[in-house]
């Protein structure tokens, strides 16, 4: 995969010589127990732990299950979080986004939107997807209301999906995206972020 580009956010292959950024990124305490409430693992508490879950990705990739983008601050060149390709269907020209998590400080900055602005351009236009999913923990309003500003779909709930670190079953919510879709979403999006360019002096993003 290639490495993607915008203004705020550039996504380049998840690697491991990342696991300084991506522990640090994660911050600490009830910070970071925030910040990775819903991803699979735990946050990070030591290097081993962000090696850890970057050869988990990595593993991941090697069996076509998933592809891991680490997101970068344009400005700082600070680590910032991951997000990823999953399910890839390259048949039914379907994709997955998601394992998304950002450290706190990013939150509600327009690099998210950002991200996957970048993601679902790769995706419907160079990788030709016909449809993009999310899927979300029933419970994690936040994600739910993020993906639904983007656009996409809510299609219903899967039952008995996954199941959380605490070994208890999670129901998710799945969203989609089409390349029907795409077009007025992609217009939609990339005003959203020059309009918050201009909200703020200089040119950066409203927090």
């Amino acid at each position: 995969m290639p490495v993607l580009t915008g203004r705020l956010i550039r996504l380049e292959p998840l690697a491991l010589e990342h696991a300084p950024g991506y522990l640090a990124a994660a911050g600490t305490g009830e910070d970071a127990a925030e910040v990775f409430r819903w991803i699979s693992h735990a946050a990070p508490e030591t290097i081993e732990d962000a090696q850890a879950a970057i050869l988990t990705a990595l593993g991941d990739w090697a069996r076509a299950d998933r592809f891991a983008y680490a997101q970068f601050d344009v400005t700082t060149g600070d680590f910032a979080g991951t997000s990823s390709y999953y399910e890839i269907n390259p048949a039914l020209r379907a994709i997955g986004i998601g394992h998304t998590w950002l450290g706190s400080r990013w939150w509600r900055t327009g690099h998210n939107t950002e991200s996957k602005l970048l993601m679902l351009t790769h995706a419907f236009d160079t990788l030709g997807a016909a449809r993009v999913i999310w899927h979300t923990d029933i419970h994690n309003v936040r994600s739910q209301e993020a993906v639904a500003r983007l656009g996409a779909t809510r299609e219903g709930e899967l039952r008995k999906h996954r199941i959380r670190r605490d070994g208890s079953w999670r129901t998710s919510v799945q969203y989609s995206m089409t390349d029907d879709d795409w077009p007025a979403v992609r217009d939609r999006l990339t005003e959203r972020l020059a309009a918050g360019r201009r909200a703020v002096p200089g040119g950066g993003q409203p927090s």
